[in-house]
């Protein structure tokens, strides 16, 4: 089940709930694409801050390897506000990789990003429940026919998708998406919209 709310105070809630009759996996999130600018171009010139210190990397397929890895130094690096447009010539790609903001589930609802539109001084916060959040920078949005009649192209918006780390079933050291009989599957997300000063 999920619930969705739009609150007074700009924020967007997002309450999926689970239940099983069976042993089954559930990793449920919001992919929802983000552009603070008004979709006038591509999202290079926005600021983002992520609150992770690690990244899990991946192999071939984009199947992360088993490890989780530290972004000091690298062009992953996040945890104070970077200009997403350096950074992903730093990277030299665009994102699509998952950010570790828990290294442990927890019912903890967690301020894990911040996004900010330096022209127009609108600031997204991204709140979640989830050790993760996948960053993709739509790498692959090709002529893409938009709102307004305009024609996306890469990197015209961002994703912040909180979600438990992927391919947790198959990495026994990462936090669990197993859910039992018995048991509750619950993950919040909360988007704050808001101006700078």
């Amino acid at each position: 089940t999920l619930w969705m709310e739009l609150t007074s105070n700009n924020e967007l809630k997002l309450r999926f709930e689970s239940t099983t009759d069976k042993k089954t996996v559930v990793n449920l999130t919001n992919h929802s694409y983000f552009n603070l600018s008004g979709i006038s171009g591509d999202v290079l010139d926005h600021e983002l801050q992520i609150f992770a210190d690690a990244i899990t990397p991946t192999g071939p397929g984009q199947i992360p390897t088993g490890e989780v890895k530290s972004v000091v130094g690298t062009a992953f690096d996040f945890q104070t506000p970077k200009n997403l447009g350096a950074q992903l010539v730093a990277l030299g790609e665009g994102f699509d990789h998952n950010y570790v903001t828990k290294r442990a589930n927890s019912s903890e609802l967690k301020k894990i990003a911040v996004v900010k539109h330096p022209e127009s001084g609108r600031v997204m916060s991204v709140y979640s429940t989830a050790p993760g959040v996948q960053l993709y920078t739509a790498n692959h949005v090709r002529n893409f026919a938009g709102a307004d009649g305009k024609t996306y192209q890469p990197h015209w918006a961002l994703c912040l998708e909180p979600e438990a780390w992927p391919d947790s079933p198959n990495k026994p050291s990462f936090p669990s998406t197993s859910l039992a009989p018995g048991e509750k599957y619950v993950h919040e997300i909360v988007y704050v919209f808001d101006t700078e000063d």
